[in-house]
């Protein structure tokens, strides 16, 4: 209960800058609509592989719209921040342990983002672009355990970054180097078997591909459920060196400036 109410407010908080939030949405949209028309021009020369130029517009609008589910989350969980004015301490101090206190405010805003962004934006290409749905309802299963798991990895991966900011008096750096990785490794804007071989054999060493690459595939046609164990074999690491990183947080806190 403790956890829902802590999702719930997150949630609640978010609906106040709904209109804000749709200049979100088509400042996202455009540059959606911008890689699309890449590739359609793209495809009039090229035959764009298995894809083909409408299967590489669902490719794009599908991770331009579950961006804001699996990439677009809170900056260190909002740690960072907290550590700047001491708001740690007491953090530390509640009786709820620091990871599933902050991971639950954060399924709360990923949430309204998936309601209110990731949505719109991919209705919004669905009948700009007349993209085809799933056929099978199986399809759909997948897609929301890939889209659920990346949504989980996500928030280990900033928990990760958050915590950093007690050893350190700035993380930012590895907040926007993980959006870069995730540019280069999840596949948002290339499919990964289109990068050079060296560099998708080095993004399947890494979890960035079940961030985007593996839901997208799976929700496309064009990749299994099997892809789907390597999202549980990344979320069971990323829960223990989460676990392990909280333990070592608590035995030596450090807040900036006191």
């Amino acid at each position: 209960m403790l956890y829902f109410t802590l999702a719930s407010k997150a949630y609640a908080r978010n609906l106040q800058y709904r209109g804000a939030h749709m200049v979100h949405n088509l400042a996202s949209a455009m540059f959606g609509f911008m890689y699309a028309c890449i590739w359609i021009g793209l495809g009039r020369d090229h035959p764009l592989g298995d894809y083909g130029t409408q299967g590489m517009v669902g490719y794009i609008a599908f991770t331009q719209a579950v961006l804001w589910v699996t990439s677009f989350i809170s900056n260190g969980l909002g740690i960072p921040q907290s550590v700047r004015t001491g708001q740690i301490s007491l953090d530390l101090m509640r009786p709820v342990h620091l990871f599933s206190h902050m991971m639950a405010r954060e399924w709360g805003q990923i949430a309204y983002q998936f309601l209110y962004k990731s949505i719109p934006i991919y209705l919004l290409y669905f009948f700009l672009f007349s993209l085809r749905l799933p056929d099978h309802g199986i399809t759909y299963l997948f897609t929301f355990l890939g889209l659920s798991g990346a949504a989980y990895l996500s928030i280990c991966m900033n928990y990760l970054i958050g915590v950093s900011a007690l050893w350190t008096t700035e993380s930012s750096w590895l907040y926007w180097g993980n959006h870069a990785m995730i540019n280069l490794l999840a596949g948002f804007f290339i499919p990964l078997e289109w990068l050079p071989r060296w560099l998708e054999n080095l993004a399947w060493m890494s979890p960035y591909p079940y961030l985007l690459y593996v839901p997208t595939t799976v929700y496309l046609g064009h990749g299994s459920g099997r892809g789907l164990w390597g999202t549980l074999f990344w979320g069971v690491l990323m829960t223990v060196l989460c676990l392990l990183a909280t333990r070592i947080v608590r035995r030596k806190v450090e807040v900036q400036g006191g």
